[in-house]
């Protein structure tokens, strides 16, 4: 094919297309007619012969070749952003910018704390606007309405940058009165145990949990499911700052991030314990869109969330190696924080 005799402006209109999945919506975004963008998606199936966008009962559905096609699309127009976009420096200081952050209860508690504190020392007029997982979706993230995501993911778009931020295991948190340390702490003690479910990830408004449904109760009851067991679960909730404050209940246990379980380490009336089996670690990410990889602000932002990422996890060290050292947790290497 001689690229020559093709319309890069195409790119731009499949781009588009691909995010909104809806013609109208397209043409809205990019300021033409309707008209005008049926006829570059009709131009579109004829450079690709393929009908990339098809009409389903659930509305316009992408093809798999234009599946195929949508990071690279994305990642060419990204450059192509770059190789034109005036440079400039962002100024800390001066900046007033808005920047949305989406953190999953576990990384508001653990992490945004001290990234508002850097705020405030490097960039006093900048404002931090914190969202939960139901307040945005993934096509928030992907049209960079939103300026990163800070959570655990099971599965993230093809098309998103990410980084891990640290690997994070899991503790026991409960009431130094706890019926159960009255002997060693073991599986069978654990399970005769009341617990506190805690989890919030992914995206989009929650709903109630089935206590029978273990696959969807998180790794800890997957865990416990493997061997064929289960726990007595007694409260339910999405947030990790309640289940550290019920876990003061006498009876109650709470298994839940070791970084979580570490800001409650000098509450004297609780005690932190490793579980009594092997649950899977996981990795605490941020995710932002292609569209603002090269963005001066966006990469002075993320720059920063590293950095105090780093620092949370040079200040957990001591505390992580006095409790692998005391109960024989294997830690397994630090992420190396990479990111694509």
């Amino acid at each position: 094919m001689d690229i020559s005799r093709v319309d890069l402006n195409l790119l731009v209109y499949l781009d588009v297309l691909l995010r909104e999945r809806n013609v109208t919506k397209a043409a809205n975004h990019l300021g033409i007619t309707q008209p005008a963008m049926s006829n570059g998606l009709r131009r579109l199936r004829d450079l690709f012969g393929d009908p990339l966008l098809v009409r389903t009962s659930e509305g316009m559905s992408p093809t798999e070749r234009a599946l195929e096609l949508q990071p690279l699309v994305r990642n060419i127009l990204s450059d192509i952003e770059q190789a034109v976009q005036e440079h400039t420096p962002f100024s800390a200081q001066q900046s007033q910018r808005v920047f949305r952050i989406m953190a999953s209860d576990y990384a508001e508690s653990c992490l945004m704390p001290r990234v508002l504190r850097r705020l405030r020392q490097e960039a006093p007029n900048v404002i931090l606007d914190v969202l939960t997982p139901s307040d945005v979706s993934f096509q928030d993230v992907e049209q960079g309405r939103l300026d990163m995501a800070i959570n655990r993911f099971d599965k993230i778009p093809q098309s998103f940058h990410q980084k891990t931020l640290w690997i994070e295991y899991f503790a026991c948190l409960m009431n130094r009165r706890n019926p159960i340390l009255k002997d060693p702490f073991t599986l069978d003690s654990y399970l005769n145990a009341s617990h506190i479910w805690v989890s919030k990830t992914g995206f989009g408004v929650g709903v109630g949990v089935n206590p029978k449904d273990v696959q969807r109760l998180g790794w800890v009851d997957e865990a416990l499911g493997l061997m064929g067991r289960k726990r007595h679960i007694s409260v339910f909730t999405r947030h990790y700052q309640v289940a550290m404050l019920l876990a003061e209940q006498h009876d109650l246990i709470a298994t839940l991030p070791s970084r979580a379980a570490w800001l409650q380490r000098e509450n004297q009336n609780l005690m932190i314990k490793p579980p009594p089996f092997d649950i899977p670690p996981f990795e605490l990410k941020m995710a932002w869109s292609p569209l603002l990889q090269h963005n001066a602000d966006h990469q002075w932002l993320r720059r920063l969330v590293t950095e105090v990422a780093e620092e949370v996890d040079e200040e957990f060290a001591d505390f992580g190696g006095q409790f692998e050292a005391e109960f024989g947790i294997d830690r397994q290497p630090r992420a190396g924080h990479s990111d694509r």
